[in-house]
């Protein structure tokens, strides 16, 4: 159970145990001090806990008055849980012999804390006659009745604390089983409270409930990549018979009743997928063949690890998968030749920077019994780190163009020409396997690999998406069709990058061959991208930093309309490819004057902290939104944080400086890594948010340093890397080798 079940249980046992107390009669004495001290709490709450085992099993309250009557301390050696008989018990068969008494308890406890009713307004006849006997049967304290009553959320202390959101008890829901085929159910519905802006004595009540409303959301916002922050989230169990649409009538009928004469007005909204029960089905077919297929690919390395370890003949393709040549490549700590050595060590630190920024918008999908506090620690200055979250994916766009202009630039120079079609075939081999390995394992395999309150939500919600707009990937265009309808959202860099790089030979090669013409397009089109973010983010309302009160609907609408669209990136891409054309153009040991770096250490430093710091008000609590505070951060703040790794990897790879942090060599490591744990970082993000079943208290450090969810990121970052990301590497490095090697034998032969 629950932390917060096994809190309220033992409570609400103990008023059970003093109703009966305060009457008078026979049934009393079974419940003496005597009878009752023996018992350890965990006993107890044995009869509230979740029955795992089959629905024949189940008692009721007084199967376990009954046996305390025989219950004493010189028998402690006994079974005490004994079932009565073996059949499902449809009602409390002790309810004829001791009716007065359960009405009576039962009433008290119910007016205390009353029911549920899924039968509540026009729902079906199938829902209404279910709700009834639920009813009849919690009336008569009959334990199926009670459980669905017990895992259905009730009102918490706290909510002035921002502890709003009640997920109640899902295992409890779901492995609950009636008579007559009653099946729970679990409901997580949707509420948005608003207050009658005539009341100003509800407004501060309203904000610390939402604690603070640090995200605004609305319940038709999607809710599958953002979290609905200022949406409350409210477990009910309910009969099976019930659709999601009778409990949305059922419950907004329910509490039209408590709020039609307050100044409180609340909406209701429960999806069809929020309705949960306890599945029984096989797997289906393409999951299981899924499966043969990774397990295939592991068989695979194995079998070229052997191979290889014997030295056997074998084919060059198939060592190309090779557990141990790939695992020692991956550890290896040798650089390629002309490798730029701090460039490994930019990637690390803004790929650390961008999971910490991703994990703390995990978070905010998990109920805290203190979220309020946890919105005003985040309205601190010094959150600005977290809150850039964009900054840190714009230096990978950065270095993708350094290296495409770097390495062109290379293969000219050594061969004199460009293979655009060899280009495009490797990016293909490089990007392709690996992502098409996640689609297929987070589309097929991941939802059946857990259960909770949000898991639908976060993980089959994806997995549906992706099941029918997974060619938008493979093609990299599926940036354009949406955040919200994006098969795994996160790899939108990857469509964004890809398209850049389509322009690349023709950026590239003018550079090269007439660098003052291409130097002019170069900054006229960086500037035009850089104007384009200002404009339709002043005259759109965006903002691509999440300043506190920012909504669900203007984060959409600025991924949408700027941040997932290549011609908003251009700036900082076209930055690279001057870093990689200046690098193939300046000797080896060019020396700059002090005054030159002196003066680019001051400008990027300066450019730097701005692009951080500079928007640090907008992350105070009291901010009001600004369009032109945002139009100048999306506009400028790219090139400020992107500029000091630019003047980094220029001076150490020319010799101008002699840090050595960032040339660190495991840094090597964490490239090979780096496409790998970019792509499993969120699937385990919404794994563990799609497994919470209770709320828990917000603590900065132990959640967002959670040691054992990053290690999860690497294990799963080691094994993508090791069975898709490397063997394709080699297959697609052995293809070209062997493409040039015939080019060079047909070359004499061209020749006589």
């Amino acid at each position: 159970m629950s932390t917060m079940v096994h809190r309220r249980l033992p409570r609400f046992f103990f008023l059970l145990s003093l109703i009966r107390f305060s009457n008078a009669g026979k049934p009393v004495d079974v419940l003496s001090t005597s009878g009752f001290s023996v018992f350890k709490e965990d006993e107890i709450l044995r009869i509230f806990s979740p029955n795992k085992t089959d629905p024949s099993d189940n008692f009721t309250i007084v199967d376990f008055i009954s046996t305390l009557e025989n219950h004493t301390a010189d028998r402690t050696d006994k079974v005490v849980w004994k079932i009565i008989n073996s059949e499902t018990i449809a009602t409390n068969p002790y309810y004829d012999t001791f009716t007065e008494e359960i009405d009576l308890e039962a009433s008290r406890l119910l007016k205390i804390v009353p029911a549920y009713d899924p039968g509540a307004g026009t729902v079906s006849t199938e829902c209404k006659r279910d709700a009834e006997k639920f009813h009849r049967e919690l009336n008569k304290f009959t334990l199926w009745a009670l459980k669905m009553y017990d895992a259905t959320a009730k009102i918490p202390s706290g909510l002035l604390n921002g502890n709003v959101n009640q997920l109640g008890d899902f295992d409890e829901c779901v492995e609950t089983v009636g008579n007559d085929g009653i099946q729970g159910q679990y409901c997580l519905a949707y509420l948005q409270l608003d207050i009658d802006e005539s009341r100003p004595d509800l407004k501060h009540l309203h904000r610390l409930l939402h604690s603070h409303y640090i995200l605004r959301s609305n319940v038709t916002d999607p809710g599958h990549r953002v979290p609905r922050f200022s949406t409350v989230n409210w477990a009910v169990c309910t009969p099976a018979s019930c659709s999601f649409r009778d409990v949305e009538i059922s419950l907004r009928d329910t509490l039209s009743k408590y709020t039609s004469q307050s100044g409180l007005k609340i909406s209701v909204r429960v999806d069809r997928d929020m309705c949960q029960m306890k599945n029984n089905q096989p797997l289906p077919r393409e999951t299981i063949f899924v499966s043969i297929f990774f397990v295939f690919a592991a068989v695979l390395t194995l079998i070229a690890a052997y191979y290889d370890h014997c030295k056997s003949s074998t084919s060059e393709i198939l060592l190309s998968f090779s557990l141990k040549r790939n695992f020692h490549k991956l550890i290896s700590l040798e650089r390629a030749e002309g490798d730029i050595a701090t460039l490994h060590g930019v990637r690390a630190f803004n790929a650390l920077m961008l999971l910490l920024a991703h994990k703390s918008m995990a978070l905010f999908y998990n109920p805290y019994t203190n979220r309020t506090d946890m919105s005003e620690y985040l309205g601190e200055p010094w959150t600005v780190v977290g809150r850039a979250a964009s900054l840190y994916t714009d230096p990978f766009i950065m270095l993708s163009g350094l290296l495409t202009a770097y390495s062109f630039l290379g293969r000219i120079k050594k061969t004199g020409h460009l293979d655009i079609k060899n280009e495009y075939l490797s990016r293909f081999l490089r990007l392709v396997p690996t992502l098409g390995a996640l689609i297929l394992f987070c589309t097929y395999i991941m939802p059946y690999l857990g259960s909770g309150p949000q898991w639908n939500l976060v993980v089959t919600q994806h997995a549906n998406i992706c099941k029918q707009t997974w060619w938008r990937n493979f093609l990299f265009i599926h940036n354009y069709f949406g955040f919200e309808n994006m098969c795994l959202t996160h790899t939108h860099h990857i469509g964004i990058d890809t398209q850049l790089f389509a322009l690349s030979p023709l950026l590239v090669l003018l550079l090269y061959k007439k660098p003052k013409i291409g130097s002019i397009i170069l900054l006229a089109l960086a500037a035009f991208s850089t104007i384009l973010r200002y404009y339709v983010t002043y005259f759109k309302r965006l903002n691509n930093y999440v300043y506190f009160g920012i909504s669900i609907k203007q984060l959409f609408d600025t991924a949408n309309m700027s941040y997932i669209l290549p011609s908003h990136r251009l700036t900082v891409y076209i930055i690279g490819i001057f870093v990689g054309y200046l690098l193939r153009s300046l000797p080896k040991e060019y020396k700059m004057t002090k005054t030159t770096s002196y003066a680019g250490w001051i400008l990027c430093t300066v450019m730097f902290f701005g692009s951080v710091f500079g928007p640090a008000k907008m992350g105070s609590i009291d901010y009001t939104y600004n369009p032109m505070h945002a139009a100048t951060y999306n506009a400028f703040a790219p090139i400020g944080w992107c500029a000091l790794f630019a003047w980094i990897i220029v001076v150490h790879q020319t010799g101008n400086t002699n840090g050595k942090i960032l040339a660190w060599r495991g840094f090597v490591i964490t490239t090979r890594l780096s496409y790998a744990i970019y792509l499993t970082q969120f699937p385990v993000f919404f794994y563990n948010v799609g497994q919470t079943r209770s709320a828990e208290y917000y603590d900065f450090l132990k959640l967002v340093f959670n040691i054992i969810e990053m290690v999860w990121i690497l294990i799963a970052s080691v094994i993508l890397t090791l069975l898709f990301d490397t063997p394709f590497q080699n297959i697609k490095n052995y293809l070209l080798k062997k493409q040039m090697l015939r080019e060079q034998i047909s070359k004499p032969l061209k020749l006589e």
